[in-house]
């Protein structure tokens, strides 16, 4: 079963001919995980990373925006 996107009802796929193969659902469930895993690790890198102040520079001569008070 599944949604017809022409009338908005229920209807039977198989009989309408849509067929989504098992092998498909699978793949794209495993690539958003796996974005989601490289994301994570990203913001960990990020989030370990240390600061110009932790590092004894003036974070003022870094350039950029000045920090958000």
């Amino acid at each position: 079963m599944g949604l017809d996107v022409f009338t908005g009802e229920v209807a039977d796929m198989k009989e309408a001919g849509v067929i989504e193969p098992k092998r498909v659902k699978k793949q794209a469930i495993q690539s958003a995980s796996e974005a989601a895993e490289m994301i994570l690790r990203i913001d960990d890198v990020i989030a370990s990373t240390k600061g110009p102040e932790d590092m004894g520079m003036d974070p003022s001569a870094m350039g950029g925006m000045p920090p958000m008070m």
